[in-house]
C-alpha cells in the first residue's frame, strides 16, 4: 500500500511551516529588547506568516490536481 501526498497536502504543509517560522521569528524576537527587534518582527515575521496565509488560501481556492 503506498500512501502518496497529494499537490493539496504539500501546499498545505509549506504553509504551516511558514507560519510556524514566522511564529518562531517573532517570539524571538518578543525576548529581543532592543529597538530593531520590533522591525525584525514586525517585517521578517509579518513577511513569514503573511505568505503562509496566502500559501493556504491559494491552495484551497487553486484547482484540484491528482
Amino acid at each position: 500500500m503506498t500512501t502518496g501526498i497529494t499537490v493539496l497536502e504539500k501546499r498545505l504543509q509549506i504553509a504551516g511551516v511558514l507560519l510556524m517560522l514566522g511564529l518562531m521569528i517573532e517570539a524571538v524576537c518578543l525576548l529581543w529588547a532592543r529597538p530593531v527587534a520590533f522591525i525584525v518582527m514586525v517585517v521578517v515575521g509579518g513577511l513569514f506568516c503573511g505568505s503562509g496565509a496566502v500559501v493556504y488560501l491559494y491552495s484551497l481556492v487553486s484547482p484540484r490536481q491528482e
